[in-house]
């Protein structure tokens, strides 16, 4: 599994203190940090950042460059600010993260992001939203996304097409189907786009406490569709070892062997079944419960790992 990490997110309190201050520290460590926690890959995620984009992006691109020697996705709705971060990068293959197959993003950031040989991440997100539907997923990019590409002879194996995870509070019913379109990518073009999803975008607006095991769980099923790359949070230890369990097929606990037994039958487009599982012992019943969410068999609420397990 390759890991985009996520941690330089504007989203985050630190970063946009650390951004105010010039505090080339904070990211620096922060990029140490998940590069030995095992990221593959650095996301710079600066939103729209429309005042001083001339200025920040080269300055964040040097300063994370200077500590490691990973790949940076630009991760902007600001086409210029990607630019400036492009034009600065001395190491490795960058990415953009991302276009959508809306008619001016797809204009555009593929021809940047061949410009500057990067590699880049497609939404399968059209004009009219993100479907619910597999199919219709795999329609974005079978009829929108690669054909641009091919447009304008954009290497296929620079492209990384992302199906697009949603909460499963108030999304519930994308989380199958994502599922679906992850194992149905990998067959839609000879040769395949590499496939990678925003995996915390899974529990967004999910009690904190709830999150990581959400994540962990979705990530083994994954997985188990054929996912080989992520935007995620490598300093998630649970999370890292979720994916060393289903990587090396550690069988030496009852939790690792569940979720080997979740994994392989994903792999084998089965559901996970009950009789997999030990009720009595709480870890265990917290990850079925969690399947169960993911696989839209029970209603999501905050409390669910407080509701009585169903089969």
């Amino acid at each position: 599994m390759l890991i985009i990490g996520e941690n330089i997110h504007i989203i985050s309190q630190g970063v946009k203190d650390a951004l105010r201050e010039k505090d080339a520290k904070f990211f620096q460590d922060l990029a140490v940090q998940q590069v030995e926690a095992g990221a593959w890959a650095l996301d710079l995620n600066l939103g729209p950042r429309k005042k001083d984009w001339e200025e920040v992006f080269p300055w964040l691109t040097k300063t994370v460059e200077a500590v490691v020697d990973v790949p940076l996705s630009f991760d902007s709705t600001n086409l210029m600010g990607i630019e400036a971060g492009l034009k600065t990068v001395t190491k490795n293959q960058p990415l953009i993260n991302s276009t959508s197959a809306e008619p001016v993003r797809l204009e555009k950031v593929p021809l940047l992001a061949k410009e500057y040989n990067a590699k880049l991440i497609a939404l399968t997100m059209g004009k009219s939203g993100i479907p619910v539907g597999a199919d219709e997923r795999v329609t974005i990019a079978l009829e929108a996304l690669i054909p641009r590409m091919l447009e304008i002879d954009f290497p296929i194996e620079d492209l990384i097409i992302d199906p697009l995870a949603l909460t499963v509070s108030g999304c519930q019913e994308y989380g199958p189907e994502l599922i679906e379109a992850v194992r149905t990518l990998q067959y839609a073009w000879d040769p395949p786009p590499s496939i990678s999803i925003g995996l915390s975008n899974v529990s967004n607006a999910v009690p904190h406490k709830n999150r990581p095991l959400i994540n962990q769980v979705y990530c083994v099923m994954l997985m188990g569709a054929g996912l080989q790359m992520m935007i995620a949070d490598p300093l998630d230890h649970d999370l890292m070892e979720c994916v060393r369990t289903i990587e090396e097929r550690d069988e030496s606990t009852a939790v690792g062997r569940l979720l080997l037994s979740i994994h392989d039958r994903t792999a084998a487009m089965e559901e996970p079944v009950i009789d997999d599982v030990d009720m009595d012992d709480p870890e265990q019943a917290a990850i079925w419960k969690t399947v169960q969410i993911l696989l839209n068999k029970v209603i999501y609420a905050d409390s669910y790992l407080q509701q009585e397990a169903m089969a």
